[in-house]
């Protein structure tokens, strides 16, 4: 298996159509557990999304709860020894990033990330569109996931860029943002695979603002086993006296005290 380094800012880099490796479109994998219901769908509109529209407005991130099943989680961690399914793997702490390791997904993408990436990517593309006309970025996302992964493919960011993350006790992830070339969607979501209290402690997902003139402001999302945080990669609009003004937001995971954390990050843009 390939172990990748990138930048510091670099390195992380609907339907149920995929890309292969070559970037070419093709059917969803059928790997891991088929879901019991559509993933990309019913899950989804179960959620508020009025509130989490105003949360990612007002501190850059929101909780959606019950995203995957328990069945779900176990079946992607299980299968995190599995390197058919893995284009590379980063080891952490060969790279200055913090302790732990993760691996990226290869194209067919198991079927249930597969179906959630693109029904969630269109339901945060009004948010990103809109944020970026209030900070005054010309650009705008379509409507549609697989138009902008045709979008990222045709400027070579042709790597697929979901992932899965494993920390052991002692591991943390520092404070990055999670860049890979030209195209970057602005809000991406980390899924937690692990159950709190019972497979590990600590490891608390981490969040810092940083405002023009002012200290960071930090916040530590709760989430429980199945649970998601949608949250902005890089800017956000932040409203002030004389208009909108962009913040740069930062993410992490504290030090894990005990027991063993998985996460899944699905990422929209795809990488160089």
């Amino acid at each position: 298996m390939e172990l990748v380094a990138f930048d510091h800012r670099m390195w992380r880099a609907g339907n149920q159509t995929n890309i292969d490796e070559g970037g070419g479109l093709q059917g969803a994998s059928m790997r891991g557990a088929a879901p019991k219901e559509d993933a990309g769908t019913s899950m989804l509109e179960r959620q508020e999304w009025d509130r989490i529209t105003r949360e990612l407005d007002a501190q850059g991130s929101s909780v959606l709860k019950r995203l995957l099943s328990a069945e779900e989680c176990q079946d992607l961690a299980s299968h995190y020894g599995d390197d058919s399914w893995f284009r590379s793997r980063v080891v952490m702490a060969s790279h200055g990033f913090g302790r732990g390791e993760y691996k990226y997904l290869r194209y067919p993408l198991p079927e249930v990330i597969a179906e959630l990436r693109p029904s969630l990517y269109e339901r945060l593309a009004p948010i990103a569109n809109r944020w970026n006309e209030a900070m005054n970025i010309g650009v705008r996302y379509p409507e549609r996931h697989e138009a902008f992964l045709r979008r990222c493919h045709a400027a070579g960011q042709r790597k697929p860029t979901p992932l899965l993350l494993q920390y052991g006790e002692g591991d943390y992830n520092c404070l990055h943002q999670d860049l890979y070339g030209e195209h970057v969607f602005p809000i991406q979501v980390a899924i937690l695979l692990s159950e709190p209290g019972r497979d590990f402690s600590g490891g608390e997902f981490v969040l810092t603002e940083q405002r023009p003139r002012m200290q960071s402001r930090v916040e530590v999302v709760e989430l429980g086993r199945g649970d998601g945080v949608a949250f902005a990669v890089h800017h956000r609009p932040v409203k002030g006296t004389r208009g909108n003004y962009r913040v740069n937001m930062r993410h992490g995971v504290s030090r894990l005290r005990s027991g063993k954390r998985y996460t899944l990050g699905i990422i929209f843009h795809d990488a160089q």
